[in-house]
């Protein structure tokens, strides 16, 4: 048994004062008890964040993909055109290369508060189209990355059939993400003795674009009960446009229409909502994944967060392309892009939580916990131990009272306050630097060597 004793940790009802902290071998918390006597080890304690989207490969292409196309005003620049750049640096990368690069994402990820990431997994063949060995073997490396950094993981198999609607045929540069629906269940099956109470497997269908609904019920049909569904829904306008013209409805109002869109599924980026596409995701219970850094580094737009906020619907965040590894910025620019949208202050808030910081984080918290299919998400006996130690010896958070730390946390400053990180029982980060960070640092950097001598 071990435990920790915080003078404030964030429970799922709010702040409490005194709290022991205990979690047995296998990484499960077995008590969290308030008003408890002793003298605390540490300050302030949160619930690990859930990073519910990644494509972790993309890592390396952070900040190379920042200049401006051949017209003067950027109109050519967009998601499509940063889309064919990721293809090109995807033709190469090899599996080596994809762990290392993972690896290190994961030991950012950890760094800046996230203890569980959900892996949106389509990089599965060779540069030929070819599989390596066996089916499986991509997702292996993600596994194993996860393994080496201590991050609680979600593998989503990615099924990616078509380049657009009308079951379009792929082109070339998207060999390496070719599968079908006996694909993604033979490696979800393939994957199973990695499941464990730090790893669980679900799938994703890509999109609408990739994948047709009667791929995506034969999908469903097939795996295993209760598994977490993720899918690319509506992050351009262009998608809307293309879905309008095939069926004659948006993409979220004809997902809905044609699937039984329930809890299991997470719905990333839905940028683009009518007012009643909006109320009915809400009413889904599918989880909105929200990626607020990518999308902004995108151009995609602004999710509507407001009505879906008022419609009681369920949100987590993601850093996707990982422009950023922070939950932090991504919480921080969910609410600033509201913010600037409606030309109004604290728009993530109820009036039963009209604390934007604590709406925000524990909101997400409970989203990213839903959309992971995994025990995380809060300080509760029979989560996992997934926490965060923030470092109450900075001027940010000297002397303030606990309903004060969120806010701080998310709004003031760009310094990274978490200390300490606890991931399934194991203290990962301490005094902010991981127990691997060197070593994965060396990897990565190997492999970001190799790929700019391949791009020669």
């Amino acid at each position: 048994m071990k435990q920790l004793f915080a003078r404030h940790a964030l429970l799922p009802q709010g702040w409490a004062r005194n709290v022991l902290i205990a979690w047995d071998g296998a990484g499960t918390l077995t008590e969290v008890h308030a008003n408890a006597d002793g003298a605390p080890d540490v300050g302030y304690v949160l619930p690990g964040m859930v990073n519910l989207h990644s494509h972790a490969f993309q890592r390396a292409l952070g900040g190379l993909t920042e200049r401006a196309g051949s017209t003067l005003d950027n109109s050519a620049d967009s998601f499509w055109t940063w889309r064919d750049l990721m293809y090109r640096f995807a033709a190469t990368i090899t599996p080596e290369q994809v762990e290392a690069i993972a690896a290190q994402l994961f030991v950012e990820c950890l760094r800046y508060g996230y203890t569980a990431l959900c892996e949106f997994h389509y990089l599965q063949r060779d540069p030929q189209g070819e599989w390596y060995g066996h089916l499986a073997g991509m997702a292996e490396r993600i596994a194993a990355a996860a393994a080496a950094s201590g991050i609680g993981l979600t593998l989503l198999p990615v099924l990616y059939s078509h380049a657009g609607f009308g079951a379009q045929a792929l082109r070339p540069e998207q060999r390496r993400f070719h599968t079908s629906v006996r694909d993604v269940h033979d490696i979800v099956a393939a994957l199973e003795p990695l499941r464990s109470s730090q790893l669980e497997v679900g799938a994703a269908p890509h999109s609408l674009r990739a994948a047709s609904v009667e791929q995506m019920r034969e999908l469903v049909d097939g795996l295993p009960a209760g598994r977490p569904l993720h899918l690319h829904i509506a992050e351009q306008q262009a998608e809307v446009d293309q879905c309008l013209a095939f069926c004659g409805q948006r993409p979220v109002d004809y997902l809905l229409s044609q699937l039984a869109i329930d809890a299991r599924w997470c719905l990333v980026h839905a940028t683009h909502l009518s007012g009643a596409e909006s109320a009915r995701l809400a009413a889904s219970g599918a989880v909105a994944g929200l990626c607020p850094t990518t999308e902004a580094n995108l151009g995609d737009g602004l999710f509507p967060l407001a009505p879906y906020i008022a419609a009681g619907g369920a949100f987590g965040i993601g850093s996707d392309s990982h422009v950023s590894h922070s939950p932090v910025e991504e919480l921080r620019w969910l609410e600033y892009g509201q913010r600037l949208a409606r030309q109004r202050r604290n728009v993530a808030a109820t009036a039963a939580t009209p604390d934007v910081a604590e709406f925000l984080w524990q909101g997400a918290l409970r989203g990213g916990a839903q959309a992971a299919g995994r025990p995380v998400g809060a300080l509760a006996v029979g989560k996992r131990a997934d926490l965060l130690v923030l470092d109450d010896a900075h001027v940010n958070l000297d002397g303030i009272d606990a309903a004060d730390v969120l806010g701080r946390f998310l709004f003031s400053g760009n310094d990274n306050l978490v200390r300490d990180v606890l991931a399934g029982g194991q203290w990962v980060v301490r005094n902010g630097v991981h127990i691997n960070q060197d070593s994965i640092a060396h990897r990565y950097k190997l492999a970001l060597h190799q790929l700019r001598e391949v791009s020669r």
